[in-house]
């Protein structure tokens, strides 16, 4: 196998093929009811029928409810896995004592106390970003190094298959702009929350149709724009599909949003006899001013703007759904940083995503627990 990709060969065992040629296993398995993607080496030192008997192996203590990340060597720590980096790199660094010493008075100053005694597999962007933000403003030269080197530790644990993506690398430069000012994340509900929110905005008197369409922007994780400009012409209530266009996507690549069972209601409800093809039109029967939602929770107390809300999901997804990451981020219309993966997806996941929207809708329905969310009249 020399094409780019990944390859199944049973109880969740992948040979992961890079454009670089290189090949490793990976495992990806459900543990305590979290999917985790389990490393276990290169394909140059652990033979096929090495990997498929640690691959049995492991899948019978996950299905016995135990963690077969947590045994002893089969992940590395990122102080261990630094520890290889620098090996590596010392034979092409041409001053390698001094180069050896900064990368670790660096890491050690600023980043080890988060991350160091982390699996290499599971440290994330916000553990990198909570890494660089302190020092990011004050201290770029420093910053920017630490970033580099952690991201090369990550670009390792890909090479060796702990891990598919780097943690260090596109989302921490997203987030931390040239000019220094860190982005503000939009303020967002934790998911816990969402079904009590709307259960009391949804007491209050506020205009049906705002009501409506801040439900549908929750149920589907789209963008307000999206909702607000979304027409009867897009929907096709019989396939249960939502087909926004590029024109009103931000990447510019046209979306379909799988329907679950409330947001197909929800559009029953709203029907249309407007005198307009919008779904949520405004009072005169335009466009939904932009900031008509966020006045919604703002007027009503909660403590979030619209595109939170997407977060919320995103939140959810990862802690509750055990889908595989790359499914939330195409529901969210992200687009994949990975350009290799990305060429090789033939498939917009749509079948996957719309199981993964109705869970989430059903969680919603069920999860109002009656707990107060501040509303004020």
């Amino acid at each position: 196998v020399t094409q780019p990709g990944r390859y199944g060969d049973g109880m969740g065992l992948l040979l992961n093929v890079k454009q670089t040629g290189s090949k490793s296993w990976v495992q990806r398995l459900v543990v305590q009811g979290k999917r985790r993607d389990i490393g276990l080496g290169s394909a140059l030192r652990v033979s096929l029928a090495e990997a498929r008997k640690i691959a049995f192996k492991n899948w019978c203590e996950a299905r016995g409810g135990g963690d077969p990340t947590r045994q002893a060597g089969t992940v590395p720590t990122f102080e261990a896995a630094l520890d290889i980096v620098i090996a590596i790199h010392r034979e092409g660094w041409k001053h390698a004592g001094k180069s050896e010493a900064q990368w670790r008075a660096s890491l050690r100053d600023y980043a080890m106390a988060r991350i160091g005694a982390r699996p290499v597999d599971q440290i994330t962007s916000a553990d990198v970003l909570a890494v660089l933000v302190p020092i990011w403003s004050t201290k770029r030269e420093t910053a920017r190094r630490v970033r580099g080197r952690i991201s090369s530790v990550m670009q390792w644990a890909i090479a060796e298959g702990y891990r598919s993506d780097d943690p260090a690398g596109d989302p921490i430069r997203a987030a931390l702009p040239r000019n220094g000012a860190v982005k503000r994340h939009q303020r967002a509900l934790p998911y816990q929350d969402v079904s009590d929110a709307l259960a009391a905005l949804q007491a209050t008197t506020a205009a049906p149709t705002t009501l409506l369409a801040l439900e549908f922007l929750i149920l589907t994780a789209a963008r307000s724009g999206e909702v607000r400009r979304a027409t009867w012409t897009e929907v096709d209530l019989d396939a249960a599909v939502w087909t926004v266009p590029a024109t009103r996507m931000k990447q510019k690549r046209e979306h379909r949003v799988p329907l679950s069972s409330r947001a197909l209601e929800i559009l029953r409800e709203a029907g249309p006899g407007h005198g307009t093809d919008l779904i949520f039109p405004s009072a005169t029967g335009r466009t939904m001013s932009d900031g008509t939602l966020s006045k919604l929770l703002r007027d009503n107390g909660v403590e979030c703007v619209p595109h939170g809300f997407r977060s919320s999901f995103r939140d959810w997804s990862a802690e509750k759904s055990n889908v595989p990451g790359e499914i939330a981020e195409m529901a969210l219309a992200h687009v994949n940083s990975n350009k290799v993966e990305a060429a090789y997806r033939r498939t917009d996941l749509f079948e996957a995503r719309r199981d993964l929207m109705q869970r989430w809708a059903d969680y919603l329905d069920r999860d109002a627990t009656g707990k107060v969310i501040p509303i004020h009249g």
